[in-house]
C-alpha cells in the first residue's frame, strides 16, 4: 500500500546523504542496533516498527509523524494486517495530529468485521495514555461498526465514551446516561463496579435521584454477589472490592437524606460504618474501611444537624476543621446553612471560622459533584442572609449563584435564583437590577 511512487526506505536514504551519514552514524544517532539497521533499512526479515520511524525523525530534524504516510506498507501487504505494527502506528497517527493518516488504514481494517478489535485495542491503548479525546475517535468507531451490541467490545466502548463526555454540561452528561445505560451489565465486573458507581455519582450531580437509587442498589447488589462468589481478589483491580459495597451503601443513605427520611439514613449510615468483617481484606481493603469509618461519622453528624440539632454545631465544626479537606469542609457547610435555614438558627460564627476556606470554594466550579454543592452553598447562604436583613449580602449573593447557574448551564437551578432575586428586587441597587436585566434573555 503506497502513496504516489514515494518509498518510505528511499526517502530516509535521501535523508542519509542529505546529512552526509553513514549508517553506522544513524545507528549512533537513533540508538538503533546497527544490525537491526541494516534489516531494516534493506527490507531484509526485519520490518521497520513506528518507533523506528520516530527515532530516524529526530535525527532528521523532523516533526512527529514524519512520512506517516508512508509507512502503511509495513502494516499492511498483500491485503493482509500486522497487528503488531498497526496498532501502534495509529495509537502514533492520533497522538501527533496525522488523523489523515488514520482514515484510509481504517477502511482497510474494516473490509473484516473481524478486525474491529484492532480498532479497539488502539483506543483502550490511547484511553491509558490519557489521550482521551483521541481515544473517542476509536471508540465511536468500534460503536459504528460493530454489528454485535452485545459484544464486550461494545460494552467497553460504550463505558468509555461515557467517561470521556463527563463535564460539567448538564444535557451532554444526561445523554450520555442515556446512551451508556442499556450497556453497564455487558461489562466485566470490575468494570461493572466502577460503571454502576459513575453511573450515581453523575445522576446525583444532576439531581436525578430514582436514577441514584437504582443504580446505588445494583452496585451493592453486585458487590454483594461477588463477595458471597469469594471473588474479592479478582475485581479488586481499581479499588478493593468493599469500596463499591460501602459506596452503595453510603449513595443509599444519602438518596435517603435527601428524601428527608433522616432516621432510615442514620441506619444505613451505621451499617458502612464498621466493614471490617469483609474480608479478605488486604492493606488497601483495611484503608477503605478506614475511609467509611470517617464518612461515617461525618454523615452522621449531617443527619444530626438536618434534624436541627444545634447542640452538636461546634463540634461538627471542630470536626471538619480536623479532617482539613476543602471538599468535605464545602459539604459540611452547604449542610448547615441549609438546615440554619429550615430551622431558622444562627451560624454566623461558623461561617466566619471558616471563611478563609469558603473563599476559595470557587475551586469547585469545574468539578463534576462539587460544583453543584458549591452553588448550593451559595444559594442557602444568599437566603441565609436575606433571613438576617442583611440584604446588600444577600442580593449580591443572588446574583453571583445567577451567573454560576449559566456558566454551568444549570437551568433549573437558574430559575430558583431567579425567583429569588424577584423576591427581594426592591434591594437590589440600579447596578445590580441593570446587569440582572442584561441577562434575563438567557432566563427564558
Amino acid at each position: 500500500m503506497r502513496v504516489d511512487n514515494r518509498s518510505l526506505r528511499l526517502e530516509i536514504e535521501d535523508q542519509m546523504k542529505l546529512h552526509g551519514y553513514n549508517l553506522n552514524k544513524v545507528a549512533e544517532l537513533s540508538g538503533i542496533n546497527a544490525g537491526n539497521l541494516s534489516m531494516v533499512l534493506n527490507g531484509r526479515s526485519r520490518a521497520m516498527t513506528i518507533g523506528h520511524l520516530d527515532a530516524l525523525a529526530e535525527v532528521f530534524g523532523k516533526a512527529p509523524g514524519w512520512l506517516y504516510e508512508l509507512y502503511t506498507e509495513e502494516c499492511i501487504s498483500d491485503n493482509k494486517l500486522s497487528r503488531p505494527r498497526i496498532i501502534p502506528y495509529l495509537v502514533r497517527c492520533a497522538e501527533t495530529g496525522r488523523v489523515d493518516c488514520i482514515e484510509p488504514v481504517v477502511s482497510k481494517i474494516l473490509d473484516n468485521p473481524k478486525n474491529i478489535s484492532i480498532i479497539f485495542a488502539a483506543a483502550e491503548k490511547l484511553f491509558e495514555n490519557g489521550r482521551l479525546e483521541e481515544s473517542a475517535l476509536f471508540y465511536q468507531l468500534v460503536v459504528d461498526n460493530n454489528k454485535d451490541s452485545f459484544s464486550e467490545f461494545m460494552a467497553i466502548s460504550q463505558y468509555r465514551l461515557f467517561l470521556i463526555v463527563q463535564g460539567t454540561d448538564e444535557e451532554k452528561n444526561w445523554k450520555s446516561v442515556i446512551q451508556f445505560e442499556p450497556f453497564r451489565r455487558r461489562l466485566p465486573e470490575y468494570l461493572q463496579l466502577a460503571a454502576l458507581l459513575k453511573l450515581a455519582k453523575v445522576c446525583y450531580s444532576l439531581e436525578k435521584i430514582n436514577e441514584v437509587e437504582k443504580f446505588a442498589e445494583e452496585l451493592a447488589e453486585l458487590s454483594s454477589i461477588l463477595y458471597k462468589l469469594k471473588m474479592v481478589e479478582e475485581v479488586s483491580i481499581e479499588h478493593h472490592l468493599v469500596y463499591y459495597f460501602g459506596m452503595g451503601l453510603l449513595i443509599k443513605g444519602t438518596v435517603l437524606e435527601k428524601r428527608g427520611l433522616y432516621q432510615e439514613a442514620k441506619k444505613v449510615v451505621q451499617t458502612y460504618a464498621d466493614l471490617s468483617w469483609f474480608e479478605p481484606l488486604d492493606e488497601s481493603g483495611w484503608q477503605e474501611v478506614e475511609k467509611f469509618k470517617v464518612w461515617a461519622k461525618a454523615n452522621l453528624y449531617t443527619l444530626e444537624v438536618l434534624m436541627g440539632n444545634t447542640g452538636i454545631l461546634d463540634e461538627y465544626a471542630d470536626y471538619l476543621e480536623s479532617l482539613g479537606q476543602l471538599n468535605e469542609t464545602l459539604s459540611g457547610l452547604t449542610t448547615i446553612i441549609k438546615s440554619a435555614n429550615t430551622h431558622s438558627f444562627c451560624i454566623d460564627h461558623v461561617l466566619q471560622r471558616f471563611a478563609g476556606a469558603i473563599d476559595r470554594f470557587d475551586c469547585f466550579v469545574d468539578d463534576l459533584i462539587n460544583s453543584r454543592r458549591y452553588l448550593w452553598f451559595c444559594y442557602h447562604r444568599a437566603v441565609y442572609e436575606f433571613t438576617k436583613e442583611r440584604y446588600e449580602s444577600g442580593m449580591k449573593e443572588t446574583l453571583f449563584c445567577i451567573s454560576l447557574c449559566l456558566e454551568m448551564k444549570r437551568y433549573e437551578d437558574l430559575a430558583r435564583c431567579v425567583a429569588l432575586f424577584e423576591k427581594h428586587r426592591n434591594y437590589a441597587s440600579e447596578t445590580q437590577v441593570q446587569y440582572y436585566e442584561s441577562i434575563r434573555l438567557w432566563v427564558v
